[in-house]
């Protein structure tokens, strides 16, 4: 009789925690790792993640440690869902235990701080050539999943075998999970969604209204897809669930940390105020500052991703922000390049 597919989550919090579930629930064996000794007692004991999911049930089946080496021992692949701050260090964790053969997927959105760098680069250069890499990304609140709500997310990877293994283990009666291989455009879809998010709150904690919302939701697309096509992603990325689709949830959702410190913003509250308020690590902060480097690099106009970072900074008010967007040059919506 085979066994059952095994994996390893490595990251306890809401969204690593709602994927172990997710995982469990469609029968893999599944182990999460997490360095916090009281909640992964009380995953393991009571099937509650008291801090990040209070009240939902989590599967019997799953299993918690605080063991790096335990949690990764014999799995057949490995899903990291750690904060972008922390995903270098804990690849350089998990490459000395890797088990052969395993391949290594994450659901962390962002870049690397300081560097600047996309996650699989970082992956490729801290686990090398041999193992299979694999980016999970799309419209997805932790909570949702785990309260098994329908929910569509993308997998891209360069080994497409590997892509579609993790696909077939979160795809289920109420997860769909599609493949791509553009790792560039899906995860700058999943990293500039953070930015956006916030000038969209602020925009909304100033009650400017429906309009204001809708129309930085498009233009922060159109940002997307000029950066997008200035460092070799496809288009059709951007447009998809890893662009479009995490924008829209992540501009429009309550549930989202970034829309929430933009709302807090918007209503003239400090920084770090509203970021001890929300209590869990808000990924725009050092986010806005990396896509700013990758723009500047390229030549490329961000002017709400740019008005983000000064906001974030301290350099300008939101007031200033909106004020200094109404006061740019009219302009085609598109620039005739952008799609050739």
């Amino acid at each position: 009789m085979t066994r059952p597919a095994s994996v390893a989550v490595l990251g306890a919090g809401s969204w690593g925690t709602a994927l172990a579930t997710l995982v469990a629930r469609n029968g893999l064996a599944t182990t999460l790792w997490g360095r916090d000794a009281a909640i992964i007692e009380a995953i393991d004991r009571d099937h509650q993640n008291p801090r990040y999911l209070p009240g939902i049930e989590l599967p019997g089946s799953l299993r918690a440690t605080t063991d790096l080496a335990a949690a990764v021992s014999g799995c057949d692949w490995v899903l990291v869902v750690v904060p972008s701050h922390a995903f270098t260090e804990t690849l350089h964790a998990l490459q000395p235990v890797l088990p052969a053969g395993a391949g290594v997927a994450w659901a962390t959105k962002g870049f690397e701080p300081g560097s600047g760098r996309f996650l699989h680069e970082v992956a490729a250069d801290v686990l090398g050539p041999g193992v299979p890499l694999a980016v999970v990304t799309g419209p997805s609140f932790a909570k949702e999943v785990a309260l098994g709500l329908p929910t569509a997310v993308t997998v891209h990877g360069a080994d497409q075998d590997f892509a579609q293994v993790v696909a077939d283990a979160l795809h289920g009666p109420a997860f769909r999970a599609y493949t791509g291989n553009d790792m560039v455009g899906a995860e700058l879809g999943g990293a500039m969604k953070n930015v956006l998010a916030v000038a969209t709150g602020v925009s909304d904690g100033m009650e400017l209204g429906l309009n204001a919302r809708a129309g930085l939701i498009t233009r922060g697309l159109n940002e997307m897809l000029r950066l997008a096509a200035a460092i070799g992603a496809r288009p059709e990325t951007l447009m998809g669930l890893a662009g479009l689709g995490d924008l829209v949830l992540t501009c429009t959702g309550d549930l989202s940390r970034n829309r929430r410190l933009g709302l807090a913003l918007g209503r003239g509250q400090e920084l770090e105020e509203a970021v001890r308020q929300i209590g869990q690590v808000v990924e725009s902060v050092q986010t806005a500052d990396e896509v700013m480097r990758l723009a500047n690099r390229h030549g490329i106009d961000l002017p709400i991703s740019a008005g983000v970072q000064a906001v974030l900074h301290g350099e300008i008010t939101p007031v200033d922000g909106l004020r200094q967007l109404l006061a740019r040059e009219r302009k085609p919506e598109y620039p005739d390049t952008l799609f050739r």
